[in-house]
């Protein structure tokens, strides 16, 4: 069997809906044989791990530990899927506090045990955040860590599909920046459905303005909606999607959606958050982004949420104060420009 890579990816959480959906997704997939499970709740990890050798990989060495020493050692890709999960009636930043010191935390390990791997993908919520903290606490290069930020993207796509009943793969360049979440800028400039600019059909008799606006809230609250459908908050969709990010990394198929970067410029300082960008080998190149008035307005006021979260973060004594981040990982302080 042809592997994309023979190095070690660790799935962080693996006993989870999520991270182990992830590992089944990446060996079916066939990016690396060599998959280390990770999760401190090791009963159910183990039974992770007994499924997937049961479903019978050729050549796939699975392992799994609750020692994270033992599971970033020797780590070449990372996907991190192991904070506290979202639960009906909250939203992403409820969970700030708790999965802030978790992304603390494993930012360490990974500078402790893994300095020399590839790329990591923090998909955790609040993923901008969460995967900021990662950053910044691992000493890595901000081309090396990147967050799920392509399930708004996805879930737009999907609206637009539903409303206007066509094939999904109609819908050409569903875009939206910014937050992942509730902040989110939804760009309907980059978006053309059946070859048609959806800009030139929003206020039109077939996609009244009424209509785009009770679309965008759908998928503002495409999680939410998951929630109150399922029971609990998204799996599939995260793990498929965090798994094509870390092929990409690999030198796989390149990534078909925005993806969470660290951003510093004169405009965005700082940050992580949803961008144009390219994942390949070299990680994550972020790409200009330009919309309408209105939308770029919208990014600006989903930068300044972002803004407020990190801050409240810095409050809580979780990260410094971003004139000393410097002292921790001095990649940070470069400017980042779109190319």
């Amino acid at each position: 069997m042809k592997y994309l890579t023979d190095e070690k990816l660790v799935i962080v959480g693996a006993a989870g809906m999520i991270g182990s959906n992830m590992a089944q997704t990446a060996l079916m997939m066939h990016l690396t044989p060599h998959i280390c499970l990770y999760d401190p709740y090791a009963p159910a990890l183990e039974g992770v791990a007994e499924e997937l050798r049961h479903c019978g990989f050729e050549g796939a060495e699975i392992t799994f530990t609750s020692d994270i020493k033992e599971a970033l050692t020797g780590a070449g890709y990372i996907v991190n899927s192991g904070g506290a999960a979202r639960k009906a009636g909250m939203t992403r930043e409820d969970l700030l506090k708790g999965n802030a010191q978790i992304a603390e935390q494993f930012g360490k390990d990974v500078k402790e045990y893994c300095p020399d791997v590839k790329h990591v993908v923090v998909i955790f919520n609040p993923a901008d955040i969460t995967g900021l903290i990662t950053l910044l606490y691992s000493g890595l290069k901000p081309s090396q860590v990147s967050t799920l930020a392509a399930l708004d993207s996805t879930r737009l796509r999907s609206e637009l599909a539903k409303y206007f009943n066509i094939p999904a793969d109609e819908i050409k360049n569903a875009r939206t920046y910014g937050g992942h979440g509730e902040q989110m800028a939804p760009f309907a400039s980059t978006t053309t459905v059946s070859g048609e600019a959806l800009t030139e059909i929003i206020g039109t008799p077939r996609f009244p303005e009424e209509a785009w606006q009770e679309l965008r809230t759908r998928v503002i609250q495409g999680g939410k909606n998951v929630i109150d459908l399922r029971g609990r908050s998204s799996f599939q969709s995260p793990a498929y999607l965090s798994i094509e990010m870390i092929a990409a990394a690999m030198g796989g198929q390149p990534f078909r959606w925005p993806a969470g970067t660290y951003v510093n410029n004169p405009r965005f300082s700082h940050i992580m958050m949803a961008m144009e960008t390219t994942i390949d080998r070299n990680g994550v190149t972020v790409k200009p982004v330009a919309g309408t008035p209105s939308e770029e307005k919208e990014l600006d006021e989903s930068y300044s949420h972002l803004c407020h979260l990190r801050d409240e973060v810095i409050s809580l004594g979780i990260m410094p104060p971003i004139n000393e981040w410097k002292n921790i990982n001095p990649y940070m302080e470069e400017i980042i420009p779109a190319v």
